[in-house]
Parts: structure tokens; C-alpha cells; sequence
């Protein structure tokens, strides 16, 4: 120790540099001067006998080997492990905290805890991939395209079932993975088609082993429990590109985990594909065409709003306009079109950020969300001043849309001198076309959508049934219905006059305004989606009817 203590004088290097970079154990036993450095007692060697394979099971081996640290065995609310230098100390508040006990701590030599981390997992693997089967036949799947589906180090188990868990989820067309624990298991659920439902249940003993292994792929803190936190992972699965985006919130019984996968094919679709035909195609082409203006698309959240968005900003993207976009995330890349990330820790907001782009010479202008008057009036004075611009609200329909920017402040006389139309959209499911049931409706089920007999082809419409094609849904896909206000010139004289949602939409339906549920019952009709499924997305209208 006399010479290290040279060589910190010489140097200005702390001791564990000293004794991980030279070769100043050269002439000492180098396990001896470690374990004297780190004041723990030495181990040689792991003995396979010693390992306890119920903590294995509970302890990923993506931590194992990046922290250097393997858990042997639990006596009396002991924990013994073995580490090898460096060590980082939250590395061991970890286990402290995973375990919930104290530590006694061992060191050896890099290359023995690394060959033992190698040769314990590979034995523990049948161990925990019967833990796993226990709750789930989803780690039986098969990968038919391994190779690129993760960069992962290992083909450990839990490893394993992450990535079948992703994998799984694309097949399935899955828009979010929600990972929840409870009590005496973890729940793991996908959203498909905007519906909830549960594909398996994980033993609780691999609970903290599952959500670390998430964390790690999304570049999260593992051993942070109490606070929320967002990540997001980027891989390829079937050849596809799929960005992830990770949140986790401390629960009662652990952390809930979702994660939203993001697909090209799903962001970036025609009007067509959405579900726009006909008339409303030709009114929607030919508001985009306009020069200037402002267009907003209202609905809840995940009603395809941004879907729709970038669908008109890939119509007009043309050499001769300049688009420029600030959104809350970027969710897709676009050829051609410049997109700006908010990014409120350094003051990039939308009203600041907005306030920039007018200085970029834009055609025309997307901003992700107008959530309060600043934001709108930007957005509505740059409309005054030559430019097209697109954005979103959060409202049930689209005369709400009005009456929800005076409720933020904004103008009467700006409003009805830029708006030019305000979309409401839904997504309702579509009927699977292989086993869809046709039938008879009576007049009552009809009526609560306010569709005729008469436009139903020889009076009949389909509803769902299930069959392996759907994996027993009754629905492949969804499709949008829509509520275009256009704000004509009797419409502009209505809002100067500052009125309700309720006169406004009078006034609308008056001069033919089609609503949601009328757009939804056509598709009824046509044997596209059932009954049921636009009352369940048009509630809040038939509230009010």
C-alpha cells in the first residue's frame, strides 16, 4: 500500500485508478491489495454448491454483469454477495434495496465473478423459464427473426421474455404493453385497437427481475422506485423500425410499466386508409389546399388526431412549401418537413417555439397542441398573416372547439376571422371480416344511432362474433369517423355573437353539419363497424341528445 501511496502524490490519481490501470500488483498478490483497499474480506473462487438459484431468480443478469455483482446466499436477513472492482455504491444500494436486508460482501477477481456470473445463469436459465411458464405459455413463442429483434447480451430468461413480450405485441398490431403488479402477481396487458386486454400473469418472484430489464433497455435509473420516469427504446423487430416509449410510476405493489410502441405504417397513412371518402374527402382536400387559415382536429386522446395531421401534411408536402412542425413528441420523422421537439426544461415551448418558426419563412405551420391563450393567438395571428396552420384541442366535438378558445381568452372577432373548420374525430374498430354476423336489427337499436332501415342493404347490418383470424375479437383494425365544422359566413356572424356549444351546434346542424354518430351509423350501414362500437366512442353526444 506504501507504493500506491507514492503513486497518488505523483499522479494525482485516486487508489482504485491506481490499482485497476498500473502494474502496481505486479509483485503483490492482487486480491490481497484489493481486499485490503476495499476493507472486505476475499473469495477465490464461487463454488457452484453455494449459490442460492431462488435469488438468481430474482436478480437480472444484465445487472449481474454490468455492476459486477452476483447474489450467493440469504441467511438470517443476510445477504452475501460477491462483487468485483470498480464498484459503483449505489450498485450495492440496489441489491440492499431489492432484497430488503442487509449485505455482507465479498470481493474477487474480475475474471472468476464473471466466469461464475457466465456459468450460474446458464445453469439457473430451466430454473426461472419454469418460474416464467408457470403464469404464461408466452415465453414458449418461437422468435422467427431473433437476430434483429434486440441487441441484447445474453439469452438469458427474463431477457427472453422481454423480447417475446415485444415481439408478440407487434405481431399483434398492440399500440401499448402495460406491465402492472399487484399483490400476488404481475399483470401484462396489451392495448389493441383501443381496447384493453390481459395476455398473461408473471410470478411475482420475477417482478423486480422484468420491470429492471425494461428499465435498462430504456436507459432508466433501476434503482429509482419512488419517482416516475420516461424512456424510450429503439429496435427492430420482423425488419420493422419501432420506437418505444417507456413510463413507470411507483404503485402500492411495485411499479406500473406501459410501454407505447410507435409504428410507421400506423403513423403515416392516407385520408383514404383513415376512412375519409366521398364528400368529406373533397371538403378535407380542399381546406388543406387553402393558403392561409387555421384547421384544428379535436378529439380525446388517442382518437388518431395526430394520425390525421400528419396524413394532411404528407398531401401538401410539396417542393413549393415550406412545413414546419413543434410537437409533443415528434412521434414520426417526415421527409421534407422541418419538426421541432418542445422541450420546456430549456424554454422550448409551443408559443415560444412557434414564435421562432414564424421567423423561418413558413408555408405552413403544424403546433402539436394549443393549450392556453398564448399559444393561440400566435397560432391565429400567423393564420392573419399568410399562413396555413394545423393544430389540435382537446374536446368532445367540434363546435366545442370554439367556445373552448373563447373559454381560453382568445377573441371573438380573431376567432371567426381565422378559423376555417374544426374536425372531431373517433376510431372506431372495424368488423373482421371473416366472421362477421349478419342480422336483423330491431327499430330500438336503430334508433340510438339514428340510422334508418332504409339505409341498411336489405335491412340488415353485421355485428361481432370471434374467430382465429381475430384471435376470437370480432375486429381487424380501426377506422376514423368524422365531425367537420366548416366555419362558413353565417357561422362567423354566430360567434361574434359569443354564443354556447348548444346554440352554435343548432346553428351548425341547421346548415348540415354531419356529427360523429351520423358518420359513424353510415359505417354501420356499409357493414364496416357494429352498433356497439359507436355508441361506446360517441357517449358524451348521446349525453347530450
Amino acid at each position: 500500500m506504501g507504493r500506491i501511496e507514492e503513486l497518488k502524490g505523483k499522479n494525482g490519481r485516486n487508489t482504485e485508478d491506481i490499482l485497476l490501470k498500473t502494474d502496481v500488483l505486479k509483485d503483490s498478490p492482487a486480491l490481497d491489495v484489493l481486499s485490503e483497499f476495499y476493507g472486505v474480506e476475499k473469495v477465490e473462487s464461487i463454488p457452484e454448491d453455494d449459490i442460492d438459484y431462488e435469488l438468481i431468480k430474482q436478480f437480472p443478469i444484465s445487472f449481474a454483469k454490468r455492476f459486477r455483482i452476483l447474489p450467493i446466499s440469504k441467511d438470517n436477513g443476510t445477504l452475501k454477495v460477491v462483487f468485483a472492482p470498480p464498484q459503483e455504491l449505489y450498485a450495492l444500494d440496489e441489491v440492499r434495496s431489492r432484497f430488503n436486508c442487509s449485505l455482507e460482501t465479498y470481493i474477487a477477481l474480475e475474471r472468476v465473478l464473471t466466469d461464475s456470473i457466465n456459468r450460474v445463469y446458464e445453469q439457473g436459465k430451466d430454473v426461472v423459464s419454469e418460474d416464467i411458464n408457470e403464469g404464461s405459455g408466452l415465453s414458449d413463442m418461437e422468435f422467427t427473426e431473433p437476430q434483429d429483434l434486440i441487441e441484447a447480451e445474453d439469452e438469458a430468461p427474463i431477457i427472453k421474455f422481454i423480447n417475446t413480450l415485444l415481439f408478440q405485441a407487434v405481431r399483434e398490431h398492440a399500440s401499448d404493453i402495460h406491465i402492472e403488479c399487484f399483490e400476488k402477481e404481475v399483470l401484462v396487458r396489451f392495448r389493441k385497437d383501443g381496447i384493453l386486454h390481459d395476455v398473461t400473469k408473471v410470478p411475482k418472484t420475477v417482478q423486480s427481475s422484468v420491470i429492471s430489464r425494461v428499465k435498462i433497455m430504456s436507459e432508466l435509473d433501476i434503482a429509482e422506485r419512488r419517482k416516475p420516469q420516461d424512456g424510450s427504446i429503439r429496435l427492430k423487430i420482423g425488419g420493422r423500425d419501432i420506437d418505444v416509449r417507456v413510463s413507470t410510476v411507483p404503485t402500492s405493489w411495485g411499479e406500473s410499466v406501459v410501454m407505447r410502441l410507435l409504428y410507421r405504417s400506423s403513423v403515416l397513412m392516407s385520408f383514404e386508409q383513415l376512412g375519409l371518402e366521398g364528400e368529406k374527402l373533397e371538403t378535407v382536400e380542399s381546406l388543406i389546399k387553402c393558403p392561409h387559415g387555421i384547421i384544428l382536429v379535436t378529439g380525446p386522446t388517442g382518437s388518431g388526431k395526430t394520425t390525421s395531421l400528419y396524413a394532411a401534411l404528407q398531401r401538401i408536402n410539396l417542393p413549393d412549401k415550406k412545413i414546419i412542425t413543434i410537437e409533443d413528441p415528434v412521434e414520426y420523422q417526415i421527409q421534407g418537413i422541418n419538426q421541432i421537439q418542445v422541450n420546456t426544461k430549456v424554454g422550448l415551448t409551443f408559443a415560444n417555439g412557434l414564435r421562432s418558426i414564424l421567423r423561418q419563412d413558413p408555408d405552413v405551420i403544424l403546433v402539436g397542441e394549443i393549450r392556453d391563450r398564448e399559444t393561440a393567438d400566435i397560432s391565429m395571428n400567423a393564420s392573419l398573416t399568410g399562413h396555413l396552420v394545423f393544430s389540435t384541442l382537446h374536446t368532445n366535438d367540434s363546435v366545442s372547439a370554439v367556445t373552448r378558445l373563447a373559454d381560453m381568452g382568445v377573441e371573438s372577432f380573431l376567432i371567426a376571422s381565422t378559423l376555417s373548420a374544426v374536425i372531431a374525430q373517433r376510431l372506431v374498430r372495424i368488423l373482421c371480416t371473416q366472421c362477421r354476423e349478419q342480422y336483423v336489427p330491431v327499430d330500438e337499436e336503430l334508433g340510438r344511432i339514428g340510422l334508418a332501415r332504409e339505409a341498411c342493404p336489405e335491412g340488415k347490418i353485421y355485428r361481432a362474433k370471434g374467430c382465429q383470424e381475430c384471435m376470437e375479437t370480432g375486429f381487424s383494425g380501426r377506422i376514423a369517423i368524422f365531425e367537420i365544422l366548416l366555419i362558413d359566413d353565417e357561422l362567423k356572424n354566430t360567434i361574434l355573437t359569443h354564443p354556447d356549444s348548444s346554440t352554435l351546434k343548432e346553428k351548425a346542424l341547421r346548415n348540415g353539419l354531419i356529427t360523429l354518430r351520423m358518420d359513424g351509423a353510415d359505417k354501420v350501414a356499409k357493414g364496416i363497424t357494429s352498433i356497439d362500437e359507436v355508441l361506446r366512442v360517441t357517449e358524451e353526444e348521446l349525453a347530450e341528445s
